[in-house]
């Protein structure tokens, strides 16, 4: 007659289980391993065990040998499911394992743009959740999706090297600005008033919305102090650009140069402005290779005004709108903190000249 394991906890043991049992922010795999132990230590058979947790005395078996061979970690951690007990797949495993990773990279179901769990495990004949811990120990994720642009620009690596050596090495005596427009920024109002935020339960607005007219947001961000001059306009022709930076020429030091980083857009070279440049030769415009906006440091102001003010916003005018934007250009610039610039044009280059080999091999296939 097969006698169950003995089981004998120590005072903090036990305190560690009974804590486990009580608490809701456990998994209910370890709070029921931790029953199992709990009960198994005042001496109860395994079938008793069962019969009071409702589960099969197998399991109170595993769980029960697992603490007594191990201690308190052995319960609260699964050995990996599907492999031997080295933690290797098998031959076979290991065969569908390539062929899971081969069909998941170079190729597409017939009626899906990417394949499922499912869907390829029906295709090759096997477990969905097999295939979830492929893709999860190898990092292959066919539901998410990227978006990017390699620039075309055949002055590419001469404005980039530009723009860089601005955030990287700033002339002598000389205020560097990265400045571009937030276009057609809407000013929503909800058609009924949210649910707020509150344990257990995330805050809440409608899905429909009532629009009350846009605004265009011109900014100027300093890049040494990342403080932000900012202007709301209705419209973003080059008159707008012109008077914005006019602005930010008058509020700089007369004593130094201004350095502006602009993208290619047509009202940024108009000819009004390649005028006025010229009258006001200590302001120089530098332009960022096309599709490269990512260049442009005033971008991401622009990501964190839209996260944190406008995304959930509700504003019932345009003026509101403009009112709330200005506000939170002030409240930063009360302490500002700039976005510092890190990669060398030499590193951008090879990673983009990479991209662009990458792109030549499909095409070429």
């Amino acid at each position: 007659m097969r006698v169950a394991t003995p089981i004998t906890l120590s005072d903090f043991d036990k305190k560690t289980l009974e804590k486990h049992t009580r608490s809701r922010s456990v998994s209910i795999r370890l709070s029921e391993r931790s029953q199992i132990v709990l009960l198994a230590a005042t001496g109860l058979e395994n079938k008793v065990i069962a019969l009071k947790l409702h589960i099969p005395p197998n399991k109170v078996g595993k769980w029960r040998n697992r603490f007594f061979e191990g201690d308190m970690t052995a319960i609260s951690k699964d050995k990996p499911r599907g492999a031997n007990h080295g933690g290797q797949d098998t031959g076979k495993q290991a065969r569908l394992r390539k062929k899971i990773i081969a069909t998941t990279t170079q190729a597409k179901p017939d009626n899906a743009t990417h394949w499922s769990t499912r869907t390829l495990a029906n295709a090759l004949h096997t477990t969905h959740s097999f295939v979830h811990r492929v893709w999860q120990s190898v990092g292959l994720k066919p539901h998410l999706d990227k978006t990017f642009k390699v620039s075309n620009d055949p002055h590419f690596e001469e404005k980039l090297c530009d723009v860089v050596g601005l955030y990287l090495n700033p002339p002598h005596n000389a205020v560097v600005f990265c400045i571009d427009e937030k276009t057609s920024i809407q000013a929503l109002d909800r058609t009924q008033p949210g649910l707020p935020l509150k344990k257990g339960r995330c805050g809440t607005t409608t899905h429909d919305y009532k629009r009350n007219g846009t605004s265009t947001l011109f900014a100027a961000l300093e890049v040494a102090t990342g403080s932000v001059t900012g202007a709301c306009y209705q419209k973003h022709t080059h008159k707008e650009f012109l008077k914005f930076i006019k602005t930010v020429e008058g509020q700089t030091d007369k004593e130094k140069d201004l350095h502006i980083i602009a993208d290619n857009y047509s009202t940024h070279k108009h000819q009004n402005v390649r005028n006025w440049l010229k009258r006001n030769p200590r302001v120089v415009l530098h332009f960022t290779p096309t599709s490269s906006s990512w260049l442009n440091l005033v971008e991401r102001f622009f990501g964190v005004l839209t996260e944190k003010q406008l995304k959930r916003g509700v504003f019932t005018s345009v003026a509101e709108l403009e009112h709330k934007i200005i506000a939170y250009i002030d409240k930063q610039n009360a302490n500002p903190k700039p976005f510092v610039w890190t990669k060398s044009a030499e590193e951008i280059l090879k990673k983009v000249n990479r991209a662009r080999l990458a792109l030549d091999n499909m095409q070429s296939n």
